[in-house]
């Protein structure tokens, strides 16, 4: 899930694009700088990370041929950086504002607002979420609930709920036996993207997603919970897949349909201003970013687009950029185009 503009610059090898962020690619756990050399990945198997130290804690090696970890950052985020470095480094101390100011020259306040304009959240935040992804990894690697919590940097087992389960999903317990005990229903249909997935556990719809290929769709709701009992339910889920297609065509619906899913504080901030847009209209990730009190954070709303798990429900696909073109959209940006002239044509 990126923005489009970044995967133009892989594609592209572009070298001025150094120094401004790294990729991964989930098949080779190796992360490279835009201007690598190396084959080109699959979109899908890529993810996008503005620091090296933001790669590595999530487990990926430095590409050998490109030497990722070495390029030329701006140095006015050299702070940020390092920031992050010391919060990756020290995760499992919880380190306060103040001894991050003290690490990096900063005052509190001043590095509080600075991280956020770079990275569209707070140093607690971004603690918050390097915990939780430890955590969710400890788990998937067979460490027990509460040693996976401690080694992860909770101190509570009040900690790890609140904290990590935001990011599961469901609760740390099912999380870590991949979703067993979970029921996961899904429908697949015809809509005028293409093919429609819906998949609900009985709280409410957890994931959205227009391919191709059913195969594709299946396999990926099938990756995040190996374990969970998915149960191909056309008919049960005939009324979601009816006001989803719904909303492919460029239609609304004036039924609200309940949501299972988690995310970060930032990125509900952001989706729940994606679906104040009226259908047909667009707003920038500028305005996006400066109506919820951040100026500098555009790329950070960005990131909270594509990482939306529900297509339609929430309304990435009208947050456009500055110059009003269409950026990166996770189901192609073909289906942006067609999706915005659509509602234009209802309106």
């Amino acid at each position: 899930m990126i923005i489009n503009a970044r995967w133009e610059a892989i594609l592209n090898r572009d070298e001025k694009s150094d120094g401004r962020f790294v990729y991964a690619v989930r098949s080779t756990g190796i992360y490279c700088r835009p201007s690598c050399a190396s084959r080109k990945p699959r979109k899908n198997n890529v993810l996008i990370f503005e620091f090296p130290e933001m790669a590595e804690s999530r487990g990926f090696r430095p590409c050998l041929r490109c030497a990722p970890q070495d390029a030329g950052y701006d140095p006015r985020l050299e702070k940020v950086r390092k920031a992050v470095r010391y919060i990756e480094e020290h995760a499992d101390e919880n380190p306060t504002l103040a001894e991050l100011g003290q690490c990096v020259g900063l005052s509190p306040h001043h590095l509080q607002r600075t991280f956020k304009k770079v990275l569209g959240v707070s140093p607690r935040q971004y603690l918050e979420s390097i915990k939780a992804h430890k955590y969710k990894d400890l788990l998937k690697n067979g460490r027990d609930l509460a040693g996976a919590g401690y080694e992860a940097g909770y101190g509570s087992s009040r900690g790890v709920y609140e904290g990590a389960s935001r990011y599961l999903g469901m609760t740390p317990a099912t999380y870590k036996k991949g979703g067993e005990g979970v029921t996961i229903r899904y429908g697949i249909s015809t809509c005028r993207l293409g093919r429609l997935l819906v998949a609900a556990t009985d709280k409410g719809v957890c994931r959205v997603s227009i391919g191709e290929r059913v195969g594709e769709l299946v396999a990926d709701l099938k990756n995040e919970y190996p374990h969970s009992n998915l149960i191909r339910s056309d008919g049960e889920l005939k009324g979601y897949l009816n006001i989803v297609a719904r909303l492919a065509s460029g239609g609304s619906s004036p039924e609200s349909l309940p949501l299972d899913v988690r995310a970060s504080a930032f990125q509900c901030r952001v989706w729940e201003r994606l679906k104040s847009i009226p259908p047909g209209k667009t707003m920038t990730y500028k305005e996006i970013a400066e109506d919820l009190g951040l100026p500098k954070g555009a790329r950070a709303v960005g990131s909270a687009c594509a990482k939306n798990p529900v297509a339609l429900l929430v309304p990435c696909h009208r947050a456009v950029r500055g110059d009003g073109g269409l950026a990166g959209y996770r189901w192609g940006v073909e289906r942006k185009r067609k999706l915005l002239e659509l509602e234009k044509e209802r309106k």
